[in-house]
């Protein structure tokens, strides 16, 4: 049973619900919320701080330190999708930022990723450009996840994080531009609430990994765009979380892997499992069906 704390303003008193779900990342978060307040967003806005069974002390620390935040103890690690839909429903807001606990916002980037989305009503989503706390830009956009896909994704990825001066220009020219993609990163993701709330919010089956695609999809179905702006920008210590503990958070991805090519590419899915059936990757314990 969840314990809540409501703090700052509510419900249509707050333009914009700032979802942060945590989980034993203490000092990530506190350095978020350390940027929310330093420059806080000119939006009205609440912060609502989903914790997700922490036990470094991080939901005691936002009790006693952030006042300003909503905390929502969830008591066990309930995973992402499921605590940013808790996040959400303890929020009333025309629109809902997820935003990780390992991000910092630089002073109005907040702000010009609201305005990127205000100025264009085809968009249910908009993600900024997002770059590690060294400058390396990170590939927050793509398209959607296929067998293809994925690989071309690894391909660029890899590229835009290494240190080749060659791979780091191109990784910035692509994405120096306002464009449409068909899936922004999860990290900060600013969607409206009217139109998550049409597709159910995010998909409970992924634990972990590949939630904000599932969602952009969804999106995409109902003919809603999905828009990266590189008018804002966060920055992103990727893979906090994963490090407090990697074996359980590579199993989460790859059951949340397992679940996208069952709702999406169902013929695919036996090739899958084959294959990390043979890498001794699979997992006992697949996410299927519907939450």
């Amino acid at each position: 049973m969840s314990r809540i704390e409501t703090r700052g303003c509510a419900g249509a008193d707050c333009r914009v619900a700032i979802v942060i779900v945590s989980f034993n990342t203490r000092r990530r978060l506190e350095a978020c919320l350390a940027s929310l307040r330093a420059a806080p967003p000119v939006s009205s806005h609440q912060i609502v701080v989903i914790d997700n069974g922490s036990s470094d002390g991080s939901p005691d620390a936002v009790e006693t330190d952030w006042p300003e935040a909503r905390l929502v103890r969830l008591g066990e690690n309930t995973g992402f999708a499921h605590a940013a839909n808790a996040g959400i429903r303890h929020s009333a807001s025309e629109l809902i930022l997820l935003l990780n606990s390992d991000a910092v916002a630089p002073p109005g980037s907040i702000d010009r990723l609201v305005a990127a989305l205000d100025a264009d009503r085809s968009a249910a989503v908009a993600g900024p450009r997002i770059v590690a706390p060294d400058g390396t830009v990170e590939l927050s956009f793509g398209r959607m996840i296929s067998p293809w896909n994925e690989l071309r994704q690894k391909v660029l990825g890899r590229a835009a994080a290494s240190r080749l001066p060659l791979a780091r220009r191109w990784a910035a020219r692509r994405t120096a531009s306002l464009r449409y993609v068909d899936w922004v990163s999860g990290a900060c993701l600013l969607a409206r609430r009217k139109d998550a709330e049409t597709v159910g919010l995010l998909d409970e089956r992924f634990f972990l990994y590949t939630e904000d695609v599932d969602f952009c999809a969804a999106l995409r179905a109902r003919g809603r765009r999905v828009l990266f702006t590189p008018a804002a920008e966060i920055v992103h210590a990727r893979g906090s979380s994963r490090q407090t503990a990697p074996d359980a958070a590579h199993d989460a991805y790859r059951r949340s892997h397992l679940a996208f090519y069952a709702k999406h590419h169902p013929r695919w899915l036996p090739l899958l499992r084959a294959y990390l059936r043979v890498r001794g990757q699979l997992p006992q314990r697949e996410a299927t069906g519907p939450p």
